[in-house]
Order: structure tokens, then sequence, then C-alpha cells
């Protein structure tokens, strides 16, 4: 496990610095801006999404290393699946943030996301980790409203 947290610091330390897909999308289909009030975290998710497969997905905002992280990560990975498959890693992922601390990491099922297991020591971190995936939910499913991690 202490492998899993220099691996979690040294990921997040790197997205942070050179997010991958970081900026604005002119012609996104669907998008969506989320925001977490305990810490500042704002994001805005852009996807172009066509014949239900996420073709193209970036993000923007400011707030804290591991939202930062979280986005980078999560657009990467994001970017090609079908809006099930999407869906099916937010759940995953979810899982993963929240699950027990003692509980064992599927780091060859999770591949990168495994990193997260991290923050489920640092409870107020969850909403932080969490915020770029609710807000691509609500992008994906078209939801009008700004979401919220309270």
């Amino acid at each position: 496990m202490e492998e899993l947290k220099e691996l979690y610091q040294q990921i997040i330390l790197d997205h942070n610095k050179s997010p991958k897909n970081y900026g604005k999308m002119v012609n996104c289909t669907h998008a969506s801006e989320g925001y977490n009030p305990l810490c500042g975290d704002r994001i805005k998710i852009y996807a172009k999404v066509e014949n239900g497969v996420i073709e193209d997905i970036k993000f923007e905002g400011e707030g804290c290393a591991i939202a930062k992280a979280s986005g980078s990560i999560m657009t990467a990975l994001l970017k090609g699946k079908t809006v099930a498959e999407a869906q099916q890693l937010f759940e995953e992922f979810q899982h993963l943030i929240t699950s027990d601390v003692r509980s064992n990491v599927d780091t060859e099922k999770l591949g990168k996301l495994a990193v997260f297991a991290g923050v489920r020591e640092f409870p107020t971190r969850v909403k932080c980790a969490g915020l770029a995936w609710h807000t691509v939910k609500a992008a994906i499913e078209k939801k009008d409203e700004v979401v919220t991690t309270e």
C-alpha cells in the first residue's frame, strides 16, 4: 500500500502541473459546470458526443491538485468510450473513493484510477476527486444546473 501512496502523490502532482485535455471546447455537444464550495474547486466539462460515443472531451477550471488531476485523468480515460462505459467508470470511481480505507484495491482493473484510493484516507478530499466525475455525469445527462459537492 505504501507503493500506491507514493504513486498517488506523483501522479497527482504530474497531472496538476500538466493536465491533459485542458482547455475550452467550442464545438461541444454536452457541457456542465461543477463547484466544490468546501475548497473552492470550479470545473467546466466539455464533451463532443456522437452516436453514443465520447469523441472528444476537455475540461477547464481552477482548484486543488486532486480536483485538477482527477479531471485530467478522467478526460484521458473517457475519450473514445461510450456513454454507457463512462457511466460504468463513474460508478467504479465513486465506489473506489468512498470505500473503506482497509479494503483492497484492484489495481489491475482500475488502472490509473487506482491511485485515487489514497483520498479515502482524507474524507474531505473525496469531494475534490469526485467533482469532475459528477460534472461529466451531469454533462452526459444534459442536466442544466451547476453540479455541487454539497
